[in-house]
């Protein structure tokens, strides 16, 4: 999915000295951006004084909207590089198209992982015959330095690896969780898992005390360590935990975001990661004036121009705590 912000700011994310290295109860607000014509999404990374988790560096959340007789989502051909995109639904269809000639419908529960390394450039739409519902996430995961030019790849993964106790079960999107590992391909300690927790759900998550993690609110209403967190919502969590209470009155569904601190500070902007403005700079300039980022073949549209870079130089970025 794409950053369609056409104010899109660079900053500079990373470094473990803007973790905070204890157990927080940090409640992240989204900022809701429109995704096309009839997507709004809320975004909860980057957010203001919270701008990584582990690797997760951007995570939109969008419904569950009602797209019958509408079009959908539609995000024209775009780059990336330095990253990987996770799509991740519980409700709908998403088709996706890469400059790699990767064409594939994920649906809810299906792990689509796109590896831009060094350049690619996708689309992703609902197809012409959808279902009724279009709900879902989009994140990212920034790339080390040692991998983050690698060969482009995708990966579409349909049946993913469950870790279930009573009253809750938990698939593993990406990276480890209790012993259970993703199939999908991670360059760094990391994990993803949704789960989903049935009414009157009591559970205690087992977690790596080195990780920083957060939680995001997918449907329903939970306590996540004593606190309510609402959908569309996002609870930081820190370092420094062996295990997270779990409590639903009613169903929900949660996804659970971790990983090792990312020590690199990174540049971000727009769809890019790199680690400088003349990087970025020069990305732009590729996708913009050659044809750097390959083609993507059979949309029925032009693909999306890149914004303008803001003029002004980056600053160092201050501690969060």
């Amino acid at each position: 999915m794409s950053n369609l912000d056409r104010q899109a700011a660079l900053s500079v994310c990373g470094g473990r000295g803007f973790v905070v290295a204890e157990p927080v109860r940090e409640l992240l607000t989204p900022r809701r951006v429109r995704l096309g014509e009839s997507t709004e999404v809320r975004r909860l990374l980057p957010n203001l004084g919270r701008r990584m988790i582990g690797a997760w560096t951007f995570v939109d959340h969008y419904g569950p909207d009602d797209i019958a007789g509408e079009p959908g989502m539609q995000v024209p051909p775009h780059p990336h590089m330095g990253l990987q995109t996770v799509s991740w639904l519980h409700d709908g269809e998403v088709l996706h198209r890469d400059s790699l000639g990767s064409l594939r419908t994920i649906r809810p529960r299906e792990l689509g992982l796109m590896t831009s390394g060094r350049a690619i450039s996708h689309s992703e739409e609902s197809p012409r015959s959808h279902t009724r519902l279009l709900h879902g996430a989009q994140l990212w995961v920034a790339l080390p330095d040692a991998h983050r030019h690698v060969e482009p790849h995708f990966q579409h993964h349909t049946d993913l690896p469950t870790v279930s106790a009573p009253g809750v079960t938990a698939t593993l999107i990406l990276g480890e969780l209790d012993g259970t590992a993703s199939p999908g391909t991670a360059y760094t300690p990391i994990v993803g898992a949704d789960i989903v927790l049935t009414s009157g759900a009591e559970a205690r998550l087992p977690l790596e005390p080195d990780f920083e993690y957060a939680v995001l609110s997918m449907s329903g209403r939970a306590d996540v360590d004593g606190v309510p967190v609402l959908p569309g919502s996002m609870l930081y969590l820190g370092c420094g935990r062996t295990g997270l209470p779990l409590r639903a009155d009613t169903d929900a569904g949660l996804m659970l975001l971790g990983g090792e601190p990312f020590e690199e500070e990174i540049v971000m902007w727009w769809n890019f990661i790199g680690r400088s403005q003349e990087e970025i700079e020069e990305a732009r300039r590729g996708w913009m004036e050659s044809s750097r980022f390959g083609e993507v073949k059979g949309y029925d549209g032009d693909r999306l121009p890149a914004p303008e870079l803001p003029p002004v130089a980056l600053k160092p970025r201050g501690r969060v705590r």
